[in-house]
């Protein structure tokens, strides 16, 4: 594989009450890292409940969950996810960035962290 062909394609899940904001907020997220990156956005789940069908339907490689849970609230999350499909890359976005910082925050902070995460070796 040539350092020109970006990795991926990543299929991803988002856990957001607001889905429009994270449809938009991910397709910033994508656009800005699309050189190196092929991100997929495949789903977003606005409820905790609605985590293991999604997860189960599209097989996602990575899930965030967004600012507004709570830290107990993303961890469960995760957890599901992790039960589910072995070697998924969560992220739990910060609770409260939204709020404190606006939406442009959260793209920098995706910016920012993404690529470690897509980076690291699966876990088995």
């Amino acid at each position: 594989m040539s350092e020109t062909q970006p990795k991926g394609p990543f299929r991803l899940v988002t856990v957001n009450t607001a889905p429009e904001r994270a449809k938009r907020l991910i397709g910033r997220l994508v656009e800005a890292l699309k050189d190196r990156y092929t991100i997929l956005y495949v789903a977003n789940c606005e409820k905790i409940e609605e985590v293991e069908p999604k997860v189960k339907e599209h097989q996602p490689d990575v899930l965030f969950c967004a600012s507004m849970w709570t830290a107990e609230e993303a961890e469960g999350i995760i957890a599901t996810a992790k039960r589910l499909r072995p070697g998924i890359k969560t992220h739990a976005i910060p609770h409260g960035l939204q709020v404190e910082r606006g939406p442009d925050a959260i793209v920098e902070y995706l910016v920012e962290n993404v690529p470690k995460l897509l980076d690291e070796p699966v876990e088995q």
